[in-house]
C-alpha cells in the first residue's frame, strides 16, 4: 500500500487541530493559508476521510481527526527522535574520524604489536586516525615527555622521572644467522662461541647495545664486533647476505619477512630488554587514547 502523505501534511493537520483555524495554522507554520489547505486536502484524500468540517465561523475536527491526532503526534515524535539520534551519531562519528592518536614506538616491536592492536581498535568501532612515530628508545621517551606522543612503546623503563612504565613483555636478545651458518647446528649458544665471528651489533648509545656490552663484559673471553648498524632491518639484510651474524632483540626478527634467517638463544648470560608502555605522569588521556592503549596492552 502506497503512503501518499508526508510529515509536512501531518504537521499541518496538527496545527489546524491545535489552533482551530487554517489561518492561524498558516501563521504558526510560516506558510500561506492556501498551502495549509492543500496539505489538509492531500491528507484527507490519502486517508479517504474528512478531517475537518469547515463553516464560515469555525473549523471543527471530525471523529477521524480525533483518531488521527494521537497517531500523527507519535509519528512526528518518532521522526524527530530518529533525526536527533542520527545527528548525534553522525557528530560522534565525525569526531572520531577527526581524532588522532599518536604513538611513539620502537621499530623492532611494530610487527609484533601494532597490526594486532590496530585490528582490535578498529573492531571495537573506533575510527580515530593513528599517527605512528617509529623511533629509537631514547627518542620514544623524548616524544612522550614532550607531549608529541600520547604514549610510547619503549625499552627504557627508568629513563625519565616524569614517566611511568607498564611492562608488556621481556624481549630476549638472540643471535640471528643464516641457515647455512656453522653455528646454526647448535640449539643454543654461549657468548664465547661468538669470539671469532663477524659480529653485527646495534649502534653505541642504544638500549640494546648497552645490554649487549654488559653481557660481553661478564664473559671471560673478550668479544669484539665487526659491524655496527643503526637499525635492526639493516642487520637483517647483512645476515641474509651472509656478511655476518647479528645480536638483535627477538621481536625485531619478525620484521625480517622474506629473509632466510634463523635465531638461536644466547646463554651464560641470558639477557632480555623489558618492553612496555611509557606514559607521562599527570597526562590527561582522552577516551580514544585509553582505548588504543588498551588494545596495545591486550595483544
Amino acid at each position: 500500500m502506497r503512503i501518499n502523505y508526508d510529515f509536512n501534511d501531518l504537521e499541518a493537520f496538527l496545527a489546524v487541530k491545535e489552533t482551530g483555524s487554517f489561518q492561524l495554522a498558516a501563521q504558526q507554520l510560516n506558510l500561506s493559508q492556501s498551502a495549509v489547505t492543500r496539505r489538509i486536502k492531500k491528507l484527507e484524500l490519502a486517508l479517504d476521510s474528512l478531517l475537518f468540517e469547515r463553516t464560515t465561523r469555525a473549523v471543527k475536527p471530525t471523529l477521524a481527526a480525533k483518531r488521527l491526532q494521537t497517531r500523527a503526534e507519535a509519528i512526528l515524535d518518532g521522526a524527530q527522535e530518529t533525526t536527533r539520534a542520527m545527528r548525534d551519531e553522525s557528530a560522534a562519528l565525525t569526531h572520531q574520524k577527526n581524532a588522532i592518536v599518536t604513538i611513539a614506538m620502537l621499530p623492532s616491536v611494530v610487527p609484533m604489536l601494532l597490526p594486532k592492536a590496530l585490528r582490535k581498535f578498529r573492531a571495537a568501532g573506533h575510527r580515530a586516525r593513528v599517527r605512528i612515530l617509529d623511533r629509537a628508545a631514547n627518542e620514544v621517551a623524548e616524544a612522550v615527555v614532550s607531549g608529541e606522543a600520547d604514549f610510547g612503546i619503549c625499552s627504557i623503563p627508568m629513563l625519565e622521572p616524569s614517566t611511568t612504565f607498564e611492562p608488556l613483555f621481556d624481549d630476549l636478545i638472540v643471535l640471528v644467522l643464516s641457515q647455512d651458518h656453522p653455528l646454526s647446528a647448535k640449539d643454543s649458544l654461549e657468548w664465547a662461541d661468538l669470539r671469532d665471528e663477524d659480529l653485527i651489533v646495534p649502534m653505541r648509545g642504544t638500549g640494546n647495545r648497552l645490554l649487549i656490552d654488559e653481557a660481553m663484559a661478564k664473559c671471560h673471553h673478550p668479544i669484539s664486533w665487526t659491524f655496527e648498524v643503526g637499525r635492526s632491518t639493516t642487520a637483517l639484510e647483512l645476515v641474509n647476505s651472509g656478511v655476518g651474524i647479528a645480536l638483535l632483540p627477538k621481536s625485531s626478527v619478525a620484521s625480517g619477512i622474506g629473509h632466510s634467517v634463523i635465531i638461536r638463544p644466547m646463554d651464560n648470560p641470558n639477557i632480555a630488554r623489558p618492553v612496555g608502555v611509557l606514559t607521562r605522569i599527570g597526562q590527561s588521556e582522552s577516551k580514544i587514547v585509553l582505548a588504543f592503549k588498551d588494545a596495545v596492552q591486550s595483544v
